[in-house]
């Protein structure tokens, strides 16, 4: 057992987990625990996110609504939900994610199962410390179309092209913005509160929307 620790996260590794202890441990342990589960090919991490992690998480997800409400945009929050697909011996949750391109499809769902449903389109990840697993692997495997990944200083977008993610500047789900311009805001939320940010945030995309070319 490994045991990583700083200010944002803590992380437990354990290795040669199988998928069955890994499904006991997801079943015992409910969706309401305060810590986060990532499992590769028998290797499964455990994080706890502490407050710094915490308020990225919060920051990022109210700009995903602010962007979808400003656009228009219906959009379907799964937040950390386990996404996991046993063929591919694999499973993660992330710190949020969304339907967004297919939210319809998955309107009213309650449960999610992905050798039969569609996985979410966005998936937004936060590592301040390095993990033990290559989540962009295990996202790809679960077919992930998009992926915020930000590592307290650092936003990337990576679009899944041909089982492989590729970095982009431009979102897929909201074409309107880059993650230069997302990463500024993020930086912002740093020394501001999270309402004069949304504030802030929401100007700028209004702003946006009204100098696009028509």
């Amino acid at each position: 057992m490994i045991v990583t620790s700083i200010p944002a996260e803590q992380r437990t590794i354990l290795q040669n987990i199988s998928w069955q202890t890994f499904e006991t441990l997801l079943t015992e342990t409910g969706e309401d625990r305060g810590f986060r589960f990532v499992y590769e090919c028998g290797t499964l991490e455990i994080m706890s996110p502490l407050i710094e992690h915490e308020s990225y998480k919060s920051n990022f997800g109210n700009l995903v609504v602010v962007l979808a409400e400003e656009l228009g945009i219906e959009i379907k929050s799964a937040g950390s939900t386990t996404l996991k697909l046993k063929s591919a011996n694999r499973g993660i949750e992330p710190d949020n994610c969304y339907y967004i391109q297919n939210e319809i499809a998955f309107r009213g769902k309650q449960t999610l199962d992905l050798t039969i449903d569609l996985p979410p389109d966005l998936a937004i990840e936060i590592d301040i410390t390095s993990s033990s697993v290559n989540k962009l692997d295990i996202y790809s495997a679960l077919g992930v179309p998009e992926i915020w990944r930000y590592n307290g200083q650092i936003l990337q977008f990576y679009q899944l092209v041909e089982n492989q993610y590729i970095e982009r500047e431009f979102s897929c789900a909201f074409p309107l913005v880059s993650a230069t311009e997302i990463n500024q805001f993020i930086e912002q939320s740093k020394t501001i509160g999270e309402i004069t940010l949304i504030k802030l945030f929401r100007d700028w995309v209004k702003n946006k929307i009204l100098t696009q070319p028509s």
